[in-house]
């Protein structure tokens, strides 16, 4: 069956922004005057808990912590903001490959959406940065996790961005880095091609179609000739 659509992830598939997101996340618990700090290796283990508000909800529990909805929501919107504003200074750079692909897939007639279990903000933070114009310019779709009543693993996030491209699930292709967006995708009944990132590259990915170092040029004409 032909190509129609890639659906991405957003952290860790588009851009290595983990470390931005960390970095403000710190930075909204110390303005608040907080005692937390999340090292990498606590970050890589919050990770597997996914959405941002989980990630307070389950620090708070893990070391005996009491925050309300309300709290957690407003930290959450801080860090929004704060990674927003990491984002336009830095410019941080998208995965290797990535540009290419995008611009080669809409070249091709392919629809292109974004699933992830971040925030639109988000989304809209990195394609400012990245491609210098809205999501909705560079992507036909944005299915984010905020709009869905469970995040990754569970397939919600991918079934909504596939009901609103209009397109069956053999049809596209999912474009992830973590485990987690592995089971969503799978579960979504979609193909998977894995770039596992900085923080992923020690999950488990069996399951997927294809894992491939990057999306670099080298890594995906076998795995495209045989989709398209």
């Amino acid at each position: 069956m032909s190509l129609a659509a890639l659906i991405f992830d957003l952290d860790g598939t588009l851009a290595e922004t983990e470390e931005a997101h960390r970095t403000a996340f710190n930075a909204a618990f110390a303005a608040r005057g907080m005692a937390w700090h999340w090292t990498p290796e606590v970050y890589r283990a919050l990770l597997a808990t996914t959405g941002g508000k989980e990630r307070i909800a389950a620090h708070a529990a893990c070391i005996g912590e009491v925050l309300t909805p309300d709290a957690i929501a407003a930290l959450h919107a801080d860090k929004t903001a704060r990674y927003g504003a990491l984002i336009a200074a830095g410019e941080l750079p998208l995965r290797p490959g990535v540009a290419d692909l995008v611009a080669a897939a809409r070249a091709a007639g392919l629809r292109l959406a974004v699933a992830t279990t971040t925030s639109r903000p988000n989304v809209e933070a990195l394609t400012q940065a990245a491609w210098g114009r809205p999501a909705a310019e560079v992507f036909d779709v944005i299915a984010a996790g905020d709009e869905v009543a469970l995040k990754k693993p569970a397939p919600d996030v991918y079934l909504l961005a596939l009901d609103r491209l209009g397109v069956a699930p053999g049809k596209a292709l999912a474009l992830e880095d973590s485990r987690n967006g592995l089971l969503s995708a799978r579960a979504a009944g979609l193909r998977v091609l894995v770039t596992p990132s900085l923080y992923t590259d020690h999950e488990d990915h069996e399951g997927a179609d294809w894992v491939v170092p990057s999306l670099a040029a080298a890594h995906l004409p076998e795995v495209l000739a045989r989709l398209v």
